[in-house]
């Protein structure tokens, strides 16, 4: 990643040592995209005060920032590229499910994370997920797609839409 997210000067020691652990595991079973979404997740919850990383061990919290992101992207999907089963996280972290999936469902609380929320979303998803490109105008969801340009820059500006559609 070219630009290191900010995080807090008493944090970065516990952001180092866990975008570490996270890394290694990237390497051998993820992608650049999902490393990129983890090193942001671990920074968005170092930032947090107080940061929920001040307690537990790194590796348990590696292994749920990536079951975290691995959940809002289907990475347990096997249709999916890449994916790999939630064992193998536990696994490779020494941790135990239970508390791996405990942590996972804490950060996806705090951080807003889910498979309708395109900050969380890996780039390749984004095109085809209808649930980023729907919104409610006049009492009335619609795909901002399909509606005028201006309503597109209009949505863009409240951030309610990832990036601006290609002008069809």
């Amino acid at each position: 990643m070219s630009e290191t997210p900010k995080v807090p000067k008493a944090m970065q020691e516990k952001f180092a040592a866990i975008v570490g652990l996270a890394d290694s595991f990237c390497t051998r079973h993820l992608d650049e995209h999902y490393r990129k979404l983890i090193v942001e997740a671990t920074a968005a919850l170092c930032r947090k005060r107080p940061s929920p990383l001040l307690r537990g061990k790194e590796n348990i919290w590696a292994a749920a920032i990536i079951h975290a992101v691995g959940t809002a992207n289907f990475l347990f999907d096997t249709s999916q590229s890449p994916h790999c089963k939630a064992p193998q996280i536990y696994e490779f972290f020494g941790t135990a499910a239970s508390t791996s999936q405990n942590k996972s469902k804490e950060i996806r609380e705090m951080l807003g994370m889910s498979m309708s929320n395109f900050k969380w979303m890996l780039p390749s998803r984004l095109e085809n997920s209808s649930l980023v490109w729907i919104v409610q105008v006049n009492g009335l969801y619609m795909d901002v797609r399909d509606l005028p340009r201006e309503v597109q820059e209009e949505a863009f500006a409240r951030r309610l839409i990832p990036y601006l559609p290609e002008a069809g």
